[in-house]
C-alpha cells in the first residue's frame, strides 16, 4: 500500500483487527476498540527522489514488484505533510543546487504545527555556501520549522533535530521532544487516545511505578500524576536524553528515567549491584505497577518472570502473537482487568493493543 486510504472499508478493516486479536487471545472478554482518523493520520513519511531528465518526483517502490510508483499526494500522511510535499518538490526542482543528487525527503510533522524535513544526498553538502543559503530560504519560503540536510557522515541543522509536540489529554496538555530518527508514536491522535486508557487503568493506583522501554518518557509523563513515584527505564541513550528533557518540560518532580535494558533492571531488583544505579536505591521504591511496551519480538523469559512479581501490570503492545505468548505465563498469577485495541496503522495488519492487569487473590 503506497499512501492509499480507504475510508469506505475503514470499519470493515477496524473491525477485523479486532476479531483477529480476539481470536488470538479469547480472554480479551471487553476489549475498547480505539480508532484513528481514516485519513491524513501519520505524522511521519518518508520517501525516494527519482530523478529523470529535467523532472524530479516522490517515489516508494511496490514490494511485490519492486517498481517505482510516483507520488504526488499522500492522504496517508499528516494533512501538513501532504499539503507541503507538492510546494517542496516544485521549489527542488527550481533550484539545481537543491536537486543535486537528491536522494530521499524524510518528514516529521506534530499535532503542534512543527515541520521537520531532511534532505538526503548522495554528495558532500559540508562547507558548501550555496547549499546552506538555498536551504535556509527553503524553510523561510515554506511553513518548515527546521531543515537537516545529510550526506554521509554529515548533518548540518537549520538549527535543530526535533521538534516539539503537544498532546492533549484529559483536558491536558503533554509537551514531547521529537528527535529526528527516533522512536516517535506514528499516529499522534490515536497516541493522545492510548494516553488516555493508560491514564484511566491507572486512575485508582497506589505506590510506585516501574516502566520497561520508556523512550521518550510518552507514557511515564502522562502517568506520573497517579504515582507516588516513578522510575523509568530505557537502553537508547538518544531516548534517554529526550526523556529528561521531557520531564523537564513538563515539569514532573517524581520521575527519574535511567539508561538501562529491561535485563538489567530484572537483575538489579534481585540484588544485582549497577554502577547507572549507584545514586537510585530501589529499596526507597513501593513498586505496586510495572508498565512496559515492548519490541516486536516481546518480553524475553527473564523479564516475563520479573513482571508477573507486580501486583498490577499495564502491558503495551505492537504485535499481537508475541502479546499471546506472554499472556499464557502472565495469566497464571493475573487476571485481565480492562485491554484495548489502537488503530495506529490503518489498512495494514498491525495490531497495537493494551492489556491491564491484577495478581490474583489467593
Amino acid at each position: 500500500m503506497l499512501c492509499q486510504v480507504f475510508p469506505e472499508q475503514y470499519q470493515a478493516q477496524l473491525d477485523e483487527k479486532r476479531q483477529r486479536l480476539q481470536r488470538l487471545i479469547p480472554s480479551l472478554h471487553t476489549l475498547n476498540v480505539f480508532s484513528s482518523p481514516p485519513s491524513h493520520y501519520r505524522a511521519r513519511a518518508e520517501f525516494r527522489i527519482w530523478h529523470e531528465g529535467e523532472t524530479s518526483n516522490y517515489i516508494m517502490f511496490n514490494q511485490e514488484t519492486r517498481e517505482k510508483v510516483v507520488i504526488q499526494h499522500c492522504p496517508m500522511a499528516s494533512k501538513a505533510i501532504d499539503e507541503l510535499m507538492p510546494k517542496l518538490m516544485h521549489q527542488i526542482k527550481a533550484n539545481p543546487v537543491l536537486r543535486q543528487r537528491l536522494f530521499q525527503i524524510d518528514f516529521l510533522s506534530t499535532l503542534s504545527g512543527e515541520m521537520l524535513v531532511t534532505l538526503i544526498y548522495r554528495r558532500s553538502i559540508k562547507d558548501d555556501p550555496e547549499w546552506l543559503e538555498a536551504a535556509f530560504q527553503l524553510k523561510n519560503s515554506l511553513p518548515i520549522t527546521h531543515i537537516i540536510g545529510r550526506a554521509r557522515k554529515q548533518k548540518i541543522l537549520l538549527e535543530q533535530n526535533y521538534v516539539i509536540e503537544q498532546l492533549h489529554v484529559d483536558n491536558k496538555v503533554f509537551t514531547y521532544q521529537q528527535i529526528e530518527n527516533s522512536f516517535t508514536q506514528p499516529n499522534a491522535q490515536v497516541a493522545q487516545k492510548m494516553l488516555h486508557w493508560a491514564r484511566h487503568v491507572s486512575k485508582n493506583a497506589q505506590g510506585d511505578l516501574i516502566e520497561l522501554y520508556c523512550g521518550n518518557g510518552h507514557f511515564s509523563i502522562a502517568l506520573s500524576e497517579f504515582y507516588t513515584k516513578v522510575l523509568a527505564t530505557e537502553i537508547s541513550k538518544t531516548s534517554v536524553k529526550s526523556a529528561q528533557f521531557n520531564i523537564g518540560a513538563n515539569q514532573i518532580k517524581n520521575m527519574t528515567v535511567v539508561k538501562m535494558a529491561a535485563e538489567e533492571i530484572s537483575q538489579a531488583l534481585q540484588g544485582q549491584s549497577f554502577n547507572r544505579l549507584k545514586d537510585i536505591d530501589l529499596t526507597h521504591y513501593q513498586f505496586s505497577t510495572i508498565f512496559v511496551d515492548p519490541p516486536r519480538s516481546g518480553l524475553d523469559d527473564l523479564t516475563r518472570n520479573m513482571v508477573c512479581g507486580f501486583k498490577h501490570i499495564i502491558y503495551i503492545s505492537c504485535n499481537p502473537e508475541t502479546l499471546a505468548r506472554d499472556l499464557i505465563e502472565i495469566e497464571k498469577t493475573h487476571t485481565i482487568i480492562e485491554s484495548a485495541l489502537f488503530d495506529q496503522f490503518p489498512y495494514t495488519h498491525h495490531i497495537e493493543s493494551g492489556v491491564f492487569l491484577t495478581r490474583k487473590t489467593a
